[in-house]
Protein backbone atom coordinates (compact mmCIF):
# COMPACT_ATOMS: atom_id res chain seq x y z
CA UNK A 1 0.00 0.00 0.00
CA UNK A 2 1.35 3.61 -0.86
CA UNK A 3 1.04 6.49 1.49
CA UNK A 4 1.46 10.23 1.08
CA UNK A 5 3.50 12.18 4.07
CA UNK A 6 3.82 15.81 3.13
CA UNK A 7 4.18 15.03 -0.42
CA UNK A 8 6.93 12.19 0.31
CA UNK A 9 5.88 8.77 -1.40
CA UNK A 10 6.39 5.88 1.23
CA UNK A 11 5.89 2.12 0.92
CA UNK A 12 4.08 0.95 3.91
CA UNK A 13 5.00 -2.71 5.22
CA UNK A 14 2.80 -4.15 7.55
CA UNK A 15 4.85 -4.82 10.58
CA UNK A 16 5.23 -3.04 13.86
CA UNK A 17 9.22 -3.06 13.24
CA UNK A 18 9.16 0.16 10.64
CA UNK A 19 8.94 3.71 11.27
CA UNK A 20 8.67 6.51 8.27
CA UNK A 21 9.51 10.21 8.29
CA UNK A 22 10.80 13.23 5.88
CA UNK A 23 13.52 13.73 8.62
CA UNK A 24 15.19 11.58 11.44
CA UNK A 25 16.75 14.09 14.20
CA UNK A 26 18.49 11.85 16.40
CA UNK A 27 19.39 14.10 19.69
CA UNK A 28 16.64 16.61 21.39
CA UNK A 29 19.09 19.30 22.80
CA UNK A 30 18.33 22.63 21.41
CA UNK A 31 19.63 22.09 17.61
CA UNK A 32 17.86 18.84 17.73
CA UNK A 33 14.70 20.86 18.83
CA UNK A 34 15.46 23.68 16.67
CA UNK A 35 15.39 21.88 13.66
CA UNK A 36 12.71 20.19 14.09
CA UNK A 37 10.16 22.63 14.60
CA UNK A 38 12.06 24.75 11.64
CA UNK A 39 11.25 21.82 9.51
CA UNK A 40 8.09 20.75 10.85
CA UNK A 41 5.39 23.06 8.80
CA UNK A 42 6.60 21.15 5.77
CA UNK A 43 7.93 17.74 7.00
CA UNK A 44 6.76 15.13 9.01
CA UNK A 45 9.57 14.92 11.21
CA UNK A 46 10.47 11.64 13.96
CA UNK A 47 12.57 13.07 16.87
CA UNK A 48 14.00 10.37 18.99
CA UNK A 49 15.79 10.71 22.66
CA UNK A 50 17.35 8.13 24.12
CA UNK A 51 16.01 9.51 28.04
CA UNK A 52 13.31 12.29 28.23
CA UNK A 53 13.07 15.09 26.35
CA UNK A 54 14.60 17.10 29.28
CA UNK A 55 18.25 15.45 29.42
CA UNK A 56 20.31 16.64 27.12
CA UNK A 57 23.67 18.66 27.58
CA UNK A 58 21.54 21.88 26.71
CA UNK A 59 19.19 21.53 29.58
CA UNK A 60 22.61 22.33 31.92
CA UNK A 61 24.12 25.11 30.61
CA UNK A 62 23.85 27.55 32.70
CA UNK A 63 25.55 30.82 31.19
CA UNK A 64 23.58 32.06 28.25
CA UNK A 65 24.51 32.78 24.65
CA UNK A 66 26.67 34.55 23.01
CA UNK A 67 25.21 37.27 20.52
CA UNK A 68 26.18 40.67 19.22
CA UNK A 69 22.78 42.38 20.77
CA UNK A 70 24.14 45.67 21.82
CA UNK A 71 24.96 48.90 20.56
CA UNK A 72 28.67 49.13 22.36
CA UNK A 73 29.14 45.47 20.48
CA UNK A 74 30.02 44.77 16.76
CA UNK A 75 30.17 41.40 14.73
CA UNK A 76 33.76 42.33 14.23
CA UNK A 77 34.64 42.12 17.75
CA UNK A 78 32.78 38.76 18.33
CA UNK A 79 34.91 37.29 15.88
CA UNK A 80 38.00 38.09 17.15
CA UNK A 81 36.62 37.02 20.44
CA UNK A 82 36.45 33.62 18.88
CA UNK A 83 39.61 33.34 17.01
CA UNK A 84 41.48 34.42 19.54
CA UNK A 85 40.13 31.44 22.16
CA UNK A 86 40.57 28.39 19.38
CA UNK A 87 44.19 29.52 19.01
CA UNK A 88 44.91 29.59 15.15
CA UNK A 89 42.47 26.62 14.43
CA UNK A 90 38.95 28.46 14.17
CA UNK A 91 37.71 28.39 10.32
CA UNK A 92 37.38 31.98 9.63
CA UNK A 93 34.09 31.70 7.22
CA UNK A 94 32.46 29.50 9.59
CA UNK A 95 33.36 31.98 12.86
CA UNK A 96 31.65 34.95 10.91
CA UNK A 97 28.85 32.93 9.59
CA UNK A 98 27.65 32.19 12.79
CA UNK A 99 28.43 35.39 14.38
CA UNK A 100 26.42 37.14 11.69
CA UNK A 101 23.45 34.92 12.06
CA UNK A 102 23.75 35.37 16.22
CA UNK A 103 20.96 38.07 16.50
CA UNK A 104 18.62 36.48 13.90
CA UNK A 105 18.93 33.40 16.26
CA UNK A 106 17.79 35.35 19.57
CA UNK A 107 15.10 36.90 17.83
CA UNK A 108 13.77 33.48 16.95
CA UNK A 109 13.94 32.40 20.51
CA UNK A 110 12.23 35.35 21.99
CA UNK A 111 9.74 35.09 19.36
CA UNK A 112 9.59 31.21 20.32
CA UNK A 113 8.70 32.83 24.43
CA UNK A 114 12.15 31.90 25.87
CA UNK A 115 12.47 34.15 28.91
CA UNK A 116 15.45 36.26 29.14
CA UNK A 117 16.64 38.20 32.12
CA UNK A 118 15.11 41.73 31.51
CA UNK A 119 16.72 44.89 32.37
CA UNK A 120 15.45 48.27 32.10
CA UNK A 121 18.40 50.45 31.75
CA UNK A 122 19.84 48.23 28.95
CA UNK A 123 19.54 49.53 25.66
CA UNK A 124 17.88 46.31 24.23
CA UNK A 125 16.03 45.71 26.89
CA UNK A 126 17.81 42.83 28.75
CA UNK A 127 20.78 41.75 31.03
CA UNK A 128 23.77 41.15 29.06
CA UNK A 129 26.78 39.40 31.41
CA UNK A 130 30.30 38.73 30.26
CA UNK A 131 32.34 36.04 30.31
CA UNK A 132 35.90 34.57 29.76
CA UNK A 133 37.12 35.61 26.47
CA UNK A 134 35.10 37.96 25.92
CA UNK A 135 35.98 41.94 25.94
CA UNK A 136 32.40 43.25 26.06
CA UNK A 137 29.22 42.39 27.65
CA UNK A 138 27.60 39.87 24.97
CA UNK A 139 25.79 37.03 27.20
CA UNK A 140 22.15 36.71 27.03
CA UNK A 141 20.46 34.99 29.81
CA UNK A 142 17.70 33.41 31.61
CA UNK A 143 19.20 33.64 35.30
CA UNK A 144 21.85 30.93 35.58
CA UNK A 145 19.97 28.19 33.88
CA UNK A 146 19.29 29.24 30.57
CA UNK A 147 20.02 26.08 28.54
CA UNK A 148 16.69 24.71 30.80
CA UNK A 149 14.55 28.09 30.18
CA UNK A 150 15.00 27.46 26.17
CA UNK A 151 14.94 24.10 26.26
CA UNK A 152 11.45 23.74 28.31
CA UNK A 153 10.52 26.08 25.77
CA UNK A 154 10.85 25.09 22.83
CA UNK A 155 10.15 21.10 24.21
CA UNK A 156 6.52 22.40 24.43
CA UNK A 157 6.33 23.46 21.15
CA UNK A 158 7.88 20.61 19.64
CA UNK A 159 5.26 18.21 21.86
CA UNK A 160 2.28 20.60 20.36
CA UNK A 161 3.24 20.26 16.78
CA UNK A 162 1.12 17.61 14.95
CA UNK A 163 4.26 16.89 12.06
CA UNK A 164 6.59 15.73 14.93
CA UNK A 165 6.20 12.29 16.67
CA UNK A 166 9.03 12.32 19.62
CA UNK A 167 10.04 8.90 20.71
CA UNK A 168 11.36 8.95 24.41
CA UNK A 169 13.79 6.31 25.56
CA UNK A 170 14.78 5.40 21.92
CA UNK A 171 18.30 4.87 22.11
CA UNK A 172 20.03 5.08 18.68
CA UNK A 173 22.21 1.60 17.19
CA UNK A 174 23.30 2.75 14.27
CA UNK A 175 22.60 4.52 10.91
CA UNK A 176 21.51 2.77 7.96
CA UNK A 177 23.54 3.62 4.59
CA UNK A 178 23.94 2.33 1.08
CA UNK A 179 27.21 0.87 2.11
CA UNK A 180 25.31 -1.51 4.40
CA UNK A 181 22.45 -2.11 2.26
CA UNK A 182 25.33 -3.03 -0.37
CA UNK A 183 24.94 -0.02 -2.55
CA UNK A 184 27.62 1.95 -4.94
CA UNK A 185 26.14 5.27 -3.51
CA UNK A 186 26.80 5.83 0.03
CA UNK A 187 23.90 7.95 1.21
CA UNK A 188 22.34 7.74 4.57
CA UNK A 189 18.48 6.52 4.62
CA UNK A 190 17.69 6.20 8.35
CA UNK A 191 18.62 4.58 11.83
CA UNK A 192 18.12 1.09 13.73
CA UNK A 193 17.15 2.06 17.41
CA UNK A 194 16.37 0.45 20.27
CA UNK A 195 13.30 1.01 22.08
CA UNK A 196 14.53 0.56 25.63
CA UNK A 197 11.55 0.13 27.11
CA UNK A 198 10.76 -3.38 25.03
CA UNK A 199 14.44 -4.03 23.86
CA UNK A 200 13.36 -4.24 20.70
CA UNK A 201 15.22 -3.05 17.88
CA UNK A 202 13.13 -0.26 15.44
CA UNK A 203 14.21 0.17 11.91
CA UNK A 204 13.67 4.19 10.82
CA UNK A 205 13.37 5.04 7.29
CA UNK A 206 14.01 9.01 6.78
CA UNK A 207 14.99 10.86 4.04
CA UNK A 208 16.60 13.07 5.86
CA UNK A 209 18.74 12.10 9.19
CA UNK A 210 19.93 14.45 11.42
CA UNK A 211 23.01 14.06 13.67
CA UNK A 212 22.21 15.89 17.25
CA UNK A 213 23.44 14.01 19.72
CA UNK A 214 25.52 16.03 21.89
CA UNK A 215 29.58 15.51 22.90
CA UNK A 216 31.54 12.22 24.43
CA UNK A 217 32.30 14.00 28.15
CA UNK A 218 31.28 10.84 29.49
CA UNK A 219 34.51 9.45 28.50
CA UNK A 220 35.96 10.95 31.12
CA UNK A 221 35.80 10.08 35.30
CA UNK A 222 35.08 13.76 35.86
CA UNK A 223 32.35 15.54 33.40
CA UNK A 224 30.25 18.36 33.95
CA UNK A 225 27.52 16.20 31.19
CA UNK A 226 24.84 14.44 32.23
CA UNK A 227 24.72 10.45 31.42
CA UNK A 228 23.44 10.77 28.17
CA UNK A 229 26.99 12.48 26.39
CA UNK A 230 28.40 9.05 24.86
CA UNK A 231 29.29 10.38 21.65
CA UNK A 232 26.89 8.48 19.89
CA UNK A 233 26.51 10.42 16.86
CA UNK A 234 29.91 11.03 16.56
CA UNK A 235 30.76 6.88 16.63
CA UNK A 236 27.68 6.02 14.35
CA UNK A 237 29.27 8.65 11.70
CA UNK A 238 32.37 7.27 11.59
CA UNK A 239 31.35 3.89 10.78
CA UNK A 240 28.90 5.21 8.31
CA UNK A 241 32.56 6.77 6.74
CA UNK A 242 32.39 9.96 8.12
CA UNK A 243 35.26 12.34 8.66
CA UNK A 244 36.13 13.47 11.86
CA UNK A 245 38.52 16.26 13.00
CA UNK A 246 39.45 17.59 15.71
CA UNK A 247 38.68 15.17 18.66
CA UNK A 248 42.13 16.11 20.19
CA UNK A 249 40.59 19.10 21.70
CA UNK A 250 38.25 18.52 24.64
CA UNK A 251 37.57 21.69 26.66
CA UNK A 252 37.61 20.86 30.78
CA UNK A 253 35.13 23.69 32.14
CA UNK A 254 37.87 25.17 34.81
CA UNK A 255 35.25 25.30 38.06
CA UNK A 256 33.13 22.17 38.43
CA UNK A 257 31.63 22.03 42.30
CA UNK A 258 33.89 19.51 44.06
CA UNK A 259 31.55 17.85 46.74
CA UNK A 260 30.74 14.25 47.18
CA UNK A 261 26.99 14.85 46.60
CA UNK A 262 27.16 17.68 43.67
CA UNK A 263 27.40 14.95 40.85
CA UNK A 264 28.68 16.88 38.14
CA UNK A 265 26.99 20.22 38.70
CA UNK A 266 29.01 23.37 37.01
CA UNK A 267 29.48 26.95 38.32
CA UNK A 268 29.04 28.93 35.51
CA UNK A 269 31.62 30.69 33.97
CA UNK A 270 29.46 33.58 34.32
CA UNK A 271 30.28 33.56 38.32
CA UNK A 272 33.94 34.74 37.21
CA UNK A 273 32.50 37.16 34.84
CA UNK A 274 30.92 38.54 37.81
CA UNK A 275 34.09 39.36 40.00
CA UNK A 276 34.44 35.76 41.31
CA UNK A 277 38.04 35.17 42.05
CA UNK A 278 39.81 32.35 41.98
CA UNK A 279 42.00 31.33 45.23
CA UNK A 280 44.30 28.40 47.18
CA UNK A 281 43.31 26.84 50.33
CA UNK A 282 44.76 29.43 52.42
CA UNK A 283 43.21 32.74 50.25
CA UNK A 284 46.02 33.57 48.21
CA UNK A 285 44.74 34.84 44.32
CA UNK A 286 46.70 32.88 42.09
CA UNK A 287 45.30 33.32 38.07
CA UNK A 288 47.53 36.59 37.66
CA UNK A 289 50.24 34.60 37.99
CA UNK A 290 49.40 32.83 35.08
CA UNK A 291 47.49 34.67 32.45
CA UNK A 292 47.13 38.81 32.28
CA UNK A 293 43.56 38.50 31.90
CA UNK A 294 43.13 36.79 35.43
CA UNK A 295 39.95 35.38 35.81
CA UNK A 296 38.86 36.04 32.67
CA UNK A 297 41.04 34.22 30.70
CA UNK A 298 39.57 31.33 27.98
CA UNK A 299 38.74 28.40 29.66
CA UNK A 300 41.89 26.57 28.66
CA UNK A 301 44.17 28.67 30.67
CA UNK A 302 41.87 28.68 33.44
CA UNK A 303 41.54 25.09 34.12
CA UNK A 304 45.60 24.77 33.24
CA UNK A 305 46.22 26.60 35.23
CA UNK A 306 44.04 25.19 38.20
CA UNK A 307 45.49 21.48 37.33
CA UNK A 308 48.98 23.30 38.11
CA UNK A 309 48.33 24.61 41.38
CA UNK A 310 46.34 21.60 42.46
CA UNK A 311 49.09 19.64 41.34
CA UNK A 312 51.82 21.65 42.76
CA UNK A 313 50.13 22.03 46.23
CA UNK A 314 48.63 18.38 46.59
CA UNK A 315 45.36 20.07 46.69
CA UNK A 316 41.87 18.75 46.33
CA UNK A 317 40.36 21.40 44.51
CA UNK A 318 40.55 25.59 44.82
CA UNK A 319 37.96 27.75 45.84
CA UNK A 320 35.85 30.50 43.67
CA UNK A 321 35.29 33.28 45.93
CA UNK A 322 31.79 35.88 44.94
CA UNK A 323 31.29 36.48 48.27
CA UNK A 324 31.89 40.24 47.99
CA UNK A 325 28.46 40.40 45.94
CA UNK A 326 25.60 40.97 48.31
CA UNK A 327 22.91 38.28 49.08
CA UNK A 328 20.45 40.32 46.89
CA UNK A 329 23.02 40.24 43.38
CA UNK A 330 23.76 36.79 44.12
CA UNK A 331 20.44 35.42 44.49
CA UNK A 332 18.85 37.07 41.02
CA UNK A 333 21.83 36.55 38.94
CA UNK A 334 22.62 33.20 40.46
CA UNK A 335 19.50 31.71 41.85
CA UNK A 336 20.04 27.99 40.58
CA UNK A 337 24.07 27.97 42.00
CA UNK A 338 23.25 29.60 45.50
CA UNK A 339 20.37 27.31 46.07
CA UNK A 340 22.29 24.26 45.33
CA UNK A 341 25.39 25.26 46.87
CA UNK A 342 23.10 26.27 50.13
CA UNK A 343 21.28 22.91 49.96
CA UNK A 344 25.11 21.45 50.23
CA UNK A 345 26.14 23.54 53.43
CA UNK A 346 27.91 26.14 51.03
CA UNK A 347 26.63 30.35 51.56
CA UNK A 348 28.14 31.71 48.64
CA UNK A 349 27.62 34.70 50.10
CA UNK A 350 29.39 34.21 53.30
CA UNK A 351 32.14 31.27 52.33
CA UNK A 352 34.27 30.43 48.42
CA UNK A 353 33.07 27.61 46.31
CA UNK A 354 35.28 24.39 46.00
CA UNK A 355 36.12 23.81 42.80
CA UNK A 356 37.63 21.48 39.62
CA UNK A 357 38.22 21.26 36.42
CA UNK A 358 36.16 18.43 34.52
CA UNK A 359 35.63 17.54 30.80
CA UNK A 360 33.12 19.70 29.56
CA UNK A 361 32.86 20.06 25.59
CA UNK A 362 33.67 18.24 22.77
CA UNK A 363 35.15 20.62 20.28
CA UNK A 364 35.90 18.41 17.46
CA UNK A 365 33.28 15.95 15.58
CA UNK A 366 32.22 14.80 12.60
CA UNK A 367 32.72 17.28 9.65
CA UNK A 368 30.44 19.62 8.44
CA UNK A 369 29.79 21.91 5.99
CA UNK A 370 27.94 25.35 6.33
CA UNK A 371 24.67 23.83 5.02
CA UNK A 372 25.47 21.08 8.21
CA UNK A 373 26.34 18.14 5.32
CA UNK A 374 28.32 15.53 6.05
CA UNK A 375 30.54 13.40 4.12
CA UNK A 376 27.57 11.19 3.76
CA UNK A 377 24.55 12.42 1.41
CA UNK A 378 21.54 12.63 3.26
CA UNK A 379 23.17 12.59 6.86
CA UNK A 380 23.89 15.94 8.48
CA UNK A 381 25.38 16.78 12.30
CA UNK A 382 24.41 19.99 13.62
CA UNK A 383 25.56 21.28 17.14
CA UNK A 384 28.22 19.45 19.52
CA UNK A 385 28.43 16.40 17.78
CA UNK A 386 29.62 18.16 14.85
CA UNK A 387 33.21 19.98 13.76
CA UNK A 388 31.67 23.15 11.61
CA UNK A 389 35.39 25.18 12.44
CA UNK A 390 33.49 27.60 14.96
CA UNK A 391 35.53 26.33 18.01
CA UNK A 392 39.11 25.73 16.49
CA UNK A 393 41.19 24.65 18.92
CA UNK A 394 39.10 26.22 22.73
CA UNK A 395 35.85 26.29 22.44
CA UNK A 396 34.89 30.15 23.38
CA UNK A 397 32.21 30.31 26.16
CA UNK A 398 28.77 30.60 25.36
CA UNK A 399 29.01 30.05 21.90
CA UNK A 400 27.86 26.87 22.01
CA UNK A 401 24.14 27.21 22.48
CA UNK A 402 24.67 30.06 19.44
CA UNK A 403 25.99 27.24 17.52
CA UNK A 404 23.23 24.92 18.02
CA UNK A 405 20.79 27.61 16.38
CA UNK A 406 22.53 29.20 13.63
CA UNK A 407 23.71 25.34 12.29
CA UNK A 408 20.04 23.88 13.00
CA UNK A 409 18.37 27.46 10.94
CA UNK A 410 21.05 26.32 8.11
CA UNK A 411 20.04 22.57 8.30
CA UNK A 412 16.39 23.38 7.89
CA UNK A 413 16.71 25.46 5.31
CA UNK A 414 18.78 23.18 3.18
CA UNK A 415 16.31 20.44 3.66
CA UNK A 416 13.92 22.55 2.42
CA UNK A 417 15.42 23.88 -0.89
CA UNK A 418 15.59 19.82 -1.99
CA UNK A 419 13.05 17.81 -3.59
CA UNK A 420 11.54 14.89 -2.10
CA UNK A 421 12.19 11.71 -2.96
CA UNK A 422 11.11 7.70 -2.67
CA UNK A 423 12.13 6.36 0.68
CA UNK A 424 13.71 2.86 0.74
CA UNK A 425 12.58 -0.11 1.88
CA UNK A 426 14.77 -0.90 4.43
CA UNK A 427 15.58 -3.83 6.15
CA UNK A 428 14.91 -5.37 9.73
CA UNK A 429 17.17 -5.56 12.65
CA UNK A 430 18.53 -9.26 12.10
CA UNK A 431 19.45 -10.78 15.78
CA UNK A 432 18.79 -14.43 14.84
CA UNK A 433 22.09 -15.31 15.81
CA UNK A 434 22.94 -13.73 18.78
CA UNK A 435 22.08 -15.01 22.49
CA UNK A 436 21.57 -13.08 25.74
CA UNK A 437 24.35 -11.73 27.42
CA UNK A 438 25.32 -13.98 30.84
CA UNK A 439 27.92 -11.44 32.36
CA UNK A 440 26.77 -8.00 31.92
CA UNK A 441 29.77 -7.04 34.47
CA UNK A 442 32.24 -6.93 31.86
CA UNK A 443 30.16 -4.14 30.47
CA UNK A 444 30.10 -2.24 33.88
CA UNK A 445 34.28 -3.01 34.49
CA UNK A 446 34.96 -2.33 30.53
CA UNK A 447 33.35 1.59 31.28
CA UNK A 448 35.10 1.97 34.85
CA UNK A 449 38.25 0.85 32.94
CA UNK A 450 38.07 3.61 30.14
CA UNK A 451 36.98 6.28 31.89
CA UNK A 452 39.66 6.18 34.13
CA UNK A 453 42.29 5.90 32.50
CA UNK A 454 41.18 9.20 29.71
CA UNK A 455 41.34 10.85 32.54
CA UNK A 456 44.54 10.01 34.00
CA UNK A 457 45.92 9.90 30.45
CA UNK A 458 44.40 11.93 28.00
CA UNK A 459 43.81 14.77 30.72
CA UNK A 460 44.24 18.54 30.55
CA UNK A 461 47.91 17.80 30.07
CA UNK A 462 49.41 15.22 28.18
CA UNK A 463 52.41 13.25 27.22
CA UNK A 464 53.24 10.51 24.55
CA UNK A 465 53.83 7.72 26.77
CA UNK A 466 50.48 8.54 28.28
CA UNK A 467 48.61 8.73 25.10
CA UNK A 468 50.40 5.24 24.01
CA UNK A 469 49.14 3.51 27.39
CA UNK A 470 45.85 4.89 26.20
CA UNK A 471 45.94 3.94 22.85
CA UNK A 472 47.24 0.21 24.09
CA UNK A 473 44.45 -0.19 26.53
CA UNK A 474 41.49 1.30 24.21
CA UNK A 475 42.70 -0.95 21.29
CA UNK A 476 42.23 -3.89 24.20
CA UNK A 477 38.65 -2.72 24.71
CA UNK A 478 37.66 -2.17 21.01
CA UNK A 479 38.49 -5.88 20.78
CA UNK A 480 36.61 -6.86 23.44
CA UNK A 481 33.76 -5.29 23.37
CA UNK A 482 33.47 -5.90 19.26
CA UNK A 483 33.44 -9.72 20.20
CA UNK A 484 30.61 -9.29 22.82
CA UNK A 485 28.70 -7.23 20.51
CA UNK A 486 28.79 -9.65 18.00
CA UNK A 487 27.38 -12.76 20.12
CA UNK A 488 24.70 -10.88 22.00
CA UNK A 489 21.73 -8.69 22.02
CA UNK A 490 22.24 -5.41 22.48
CA UNK A 491 21.47 -3.19 25.59
CA UNK A 492 21.96 0.73 26.09
CA UNK A 493 24.89 0.22 28.50
CA UNK A 494 26.62 -2.20 25.51
CA UNK A 495 25.44 0.35 22.78
CA UNK A 496 27.09 3.30 25.15
CA UNK A 497 30.36 1.99 25.69
CA UNK A 498 30.60 0.66 22.19
CA UNK A 499 30.39 4.36 21.47
CA UNK A 500 32.19 5.72 24.01
CA UNK A 501 35.09 3.43 22.93
CA UNK A 502 35.39 4.56 19.85
CA UNK A 503 35.35 7.96 20.94
CA UNK A 504 38.18 7.51 22.95
CA UNK A 505 40.40 6.13 19.56
CA UNK A 506 39.56 9.34 17.90
CA UNK A 507 40.23 11.31 21.16
CA UNK A 508 44.00 9.87 21.35
CA UNK A 509 44.49 9.36 17.88
CA UNK A 510 44.37 12.88 17.12
CA UNK A 511 46.37 13.52 20.07
CA UNK A 512 48.90 11.86 18.91
CA UNK A 513 49.02 13.17 15.43
CA UNK A 514 49.62 16.85 16.95
CA UNK A 515 53.01 17.28 17.63
CA UNK A 516 52.66 20.94 19.17
CA UNK A 517 51.14 22.24 22.31
CA UNK A 518 47.41 24.31 21.08
CA UNK A 519 44.22 25.33 23.14
CA UNK A 520 42.86 22.71 24.96
CA UNK A 521 45.93 19.99 24.25
CA UNK A 522 48.76 20.46 25.63
CA UNK A 523 51.86 18.28 25.96
CA UNK A 524 54.96 18.17 27.88
CA UNK A 525 56.54 16.64 24.65
CA UNK A 526 55.63 19.05 22.44
CA UNK A 527 55.40 22.60 24.94
CA UNK A 528 55.85 24.68 21.99
CA UNK A 529 53.53 25.97 19.49
CA UNK A 530 53.83 25.62 15.67
CA UNK A 531 53.49 28.39 12.84
CA UNK A 532 51.18 26.94 10.57
CA UNK A 533 48.32 25.06 12.18
CA UNK A 534 45.81 22.45 10.66
CA UNK A 535 42.91 20.76 12.01
CA UNK A 536 43.60 17.19 12.95
CA UNK A 537 41.22 15.54 9.97
CA UNK A 538 40.87 11.63 10.56
CA UNK A 539 39.35 9.66 7.51
CA UNK A 540 37.59 6.18 8.28
CA UNK A 541 39.75 2.95 6.47
CA UNK A 542 36.43 2.07 4.33
CA UNK A 543 36.10 5.42 2.97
Amino acid sequence: MTVCYSSVIVISIPRNQLLQFDTLIIGSGLAGLTLALKLADHHKVGLITKKALLDGASSWAQGGIAAVLSAEDTPEAHTQDTLLAGAGLCDEAATRYVVEHGKAAIDWLIAQGVPFTKDSESNIGYHLTREGGHDRRRIIHAADATGHAVQETLSKKVLAHPNITVLEEYMSVDLITGKKLGLTENRCFGAYALDTATDEVVTIAAQHTVLATGGTGKVYLYTTNPDTATGDGIAMAWRAGCRVANMEFIQFHPTCLYHPYAKSFLISEAVRGEGGILKLPDGTRFMPNHDARAELAPRDVVARAIDYEMKKGGIDCVYLDISHQSVEFLQEHFPNIFARCLKLGINISQEAIPVVPAAHYTCGGVMADLHARTDVKNLYAVGETAYSGLHGANRLASNSLLECLVFADAASRHILSLPHEAIHLLPEWDDSRVSDADEHIVIAHNWAELRHFMWDYVGIVRTNKRLQRAQHRVNLLQNEIDEYYAHFHVSSDLLELRNLVTNADLIVQSALARHESRGLHYSLDYPDTLDNPEPTILTPKSR
